[in-house]
């Protein structure tokens, strides 16, 4: 086995690492948002064997997170009330913003054993 074989994350290994990571969450060993960033990480890296980029932080309104994730600001709006998204809003004075960074980890650790499914609570 040569070395770039050794130091090559597979898919499968990310799964069972997102397995094992729900167990965490759902044990409150591991938050939500750092299990999603974990999965991200691993998940780029094994795609496209590279870290993800480094991204600017900010705060983004509802209708740019509406976008981020592919939906109409009302689906948007309903799915939040649903704690559809493991990503919470934060308010700035009477203004609703998202973290950008928790959204793009939420999209990136979305697959079939991803925690970032909703808490029942």
């Amino acid at each position: 086995m040569n070395s770039a074989a050794a130091t090559t994350i597979r898919p499968q290994s990310v799964k069972l690492i997102s397995r094992f990571l729900r167990i965490m969450t759902d044990e409150d060993l591991v938050t939500v948002p750092e299990a999603n960033t974990i999965i991200a990480e691993l998940k780029h890296l094994a795609e496209r064997g590279e870290n993800l980029p480094p991204i600017m932080a900010k705060l983004i309104d509802q209708e740019q997170a509406a976008t981020m994730l592919g939906v109409g600001l009302s689906n948007f709006k309903k799915l939040e009330r649903e704690n559809a998204f493991s990503f919470k809003r934060k308010m700035v004075g009477t203004s609703v913003r998202y973290r950008n960074i928790d959204i793009i980890n939420f999209i990136m650790a979305s697959d079939d054993s991803k925690p970032s499914e909703p808490a029942n609570g």
